[in-house]
């Protein structure tokens, strides 16, 4: 059925009168329908601006195990050196020392020196050649003379007869013979026992380098003299031969 407002706006209509309608009428709802199904998803929006980083978070508990460390790295290069400091207060005076005499390591490092010392002063006295093998120095003025005037000569200066005691002395000796072209004692001597040679000081010999068939005076040659090539023969003591001396 139509309402009663209804019912006269048809009224008015079939009769032709025109009129304002100021209030409509409503009439009570009806039931409500089914509910439409869901439509389809929208599409993703654009992303938004990115936020401000949040404050850090609380530390976490440290690891189970510590790794072992690592290798060493390079040693970088030296700093500047700094301002030299203030000099500071001497220090207390010590205990005094042992006496000069008494003290072994002095005594050796002064052995040392005035054995040094010696030498130079010997070498430089025979004004002539030298060679230092070692620990060794061997010299020569140039001249030729007897065995007992080479064995003063050397004493004088402060050393001895040149005598070879290894190959590299030995061949140290031949080179300074071989530059002066003649032959030279050596500081040996035949002992009680013909062809039984030692040191001057009485010493055996500990290095020898005789020629073939060498020595064969039989006690009538009592010293050793050097040929050119490094070889040694017992010869008289008598003749001249080349002064070289060791320091």
């Amino acid at each position: 059925m139509l309402g009663s407002l209804a019912l006269t706006l048809i009224l008015l209509a079939v009769s032709g009168i025109e009129c304002d309608v100021k209030e409509v009428c409503v009439g009570s709802p009806g039931i409500p329908g089914t509910p439409g199904s869901h439509g389809l998803p929208g599409r993703d929006g654009r992303d938004g601006i990115k936020g401000e980083p949040g404050p850090p978070g609380p530390m976490g508990p440290p690891g189970a195990m510590m790794d072992f460390p690592g290798c060493d790295g390079l040693t970088g290069a030296p700093g500047i050196s700094g301002e030299r400091g203030e000099k500071g207060e001497p220090g207390e005076r010590g205990l005094p020392g042992l006496p000069a005499y008494l003290d072994e390591e002095l005594q050796t490092k002064l052995r040392g020196l005035r054995h040094q010392i010696l030498q130079s002063l010997g070498v430089l006295s025979l004004q002539g050649s030298m060679l230092a093998v070692g620990e060794k120095v061997f010299s020569t003025n140039g001249q030729s003379v007897d065995f007992n005037a080479i064995r003063k000569l050397c004493e004088s200066a402060g050393g001895q007869v040149a005598v070879p005691r290894s190959p590299e002395e030995n061949q140290a000796i031949a080179s300074i013979i071989k530059k002066h072209n003649t032959y030279a004692y050596l500081g040996l001597a035949e002992g009680p026992t013909p062809g039984d040679f030692n040191y001057l000081d009485g010493t055996p010999v500990n290095y020898t380098n005789w020629y073939p068939g060498e020595p064969r005076g039989r006690g009538k040659e009592k010293c050793v003299e050097m040929y050119t090539d490094g070889q040694w023969n017992d010869k008289s003591c008598l003749q001249y031969r080349l002064a070289i001396c060791e320091f």
